[in-house]
């Protein structure tokens, strides 16, 4: 069992390093509204992912078929074109100026913690590549599980000490991150929208043409 743990936490170490458009909107929201809306926002990632993770480990054979051939590819071009269309409405829109209270802490509404939720659930939720790390996740589990057992509780175990690293990895991004609000300037919030519209973008060209080239290779 501490095999497992040792491995599951590694595996959420790797994957909470993997530079992705979340981790940048993750950044940016710590550093303009706070630790809590970054926290907020980060729990809707997380709740996406675990909603991936069953799916992947309750529909496994499903999931396989979903992820492979046509399908994948769709599955790509839907998505490269939602974080197309998310990247340009990101570059685009203005920058508003984050109310602050008379200590400079930044002034949050309770409905703006469920938004940053929700707008983290469907960012992770709308990329396709989750699905495919999750379901890798899930298949290495059931052949590194001790001694070759490949008992469904271990691997949830085994899922669950991943999630619970990657979440406290997070947390430490946030609150590094927020050390870093009393440099920036608005000037520098326009550039950091500008940056991760252009991310969101390259990605979901990125996506797009992946998509696009397998289902023409799988057609022709």
């Amino acid at each position: 069992m501490i095999e497992l743990i040792i491995k599951g936490v590694v595996t959420g170490f790797i994957l909470s390093i993997m530079v992705g458009p979340v981790f940048f909107v993750l950044l940016e929201t710590s550093i303009r509204r706070g630790i809590r809306a970054a926290i907020s926002f980060d729990f809707g990632v997380l709740l996406s992912d675990v909603i991936y993770v069953l799916v992947a480990f309750v529909f496994y054979s499903q999931v396989s078929a979903i992820i492979s051939g046509e399908r994948q590819d769709l599955l790509k071009i839907v998505g490269g074109v939602l974080f197309l269309i998310y990247g340009v409405v990101t570059y685009v829109k203005k920058t508003k100026e984050t109310p602050m209270d008379e200590v400079g802490n930044v002034i949050n509404k309770s409905s703006d913690y469920a938004i940053l939720a929700i707008k983290g659930f469907f960012l992770n939720f709308a990329n396709p590549l989750v699905i495919f790390y999750w379901f890798s996740v899930i298949t290495l589990g059931a052949k590194s599980t001790v001694d070759g057992d490949t008992d469904n509780y271990a691997i949830l175990y085994y899922i669950a000490v991943i999630l619970i690293t990657f979440f406290s990895f997070d947390l430490l991004k946030i609150f590094g991150a927020k050390k870093l609000r009393p440099l920036v300037t608005d000037k520098v919030l326009v550039i950091l929208n500008h940056f991760i519209g252009i991310v969101f973008v390259a990605f979901g060209v990125f996506l797009l043409a992946q998509g696009i080239v397998g289902f023409y290779q799988a057609n022709s």
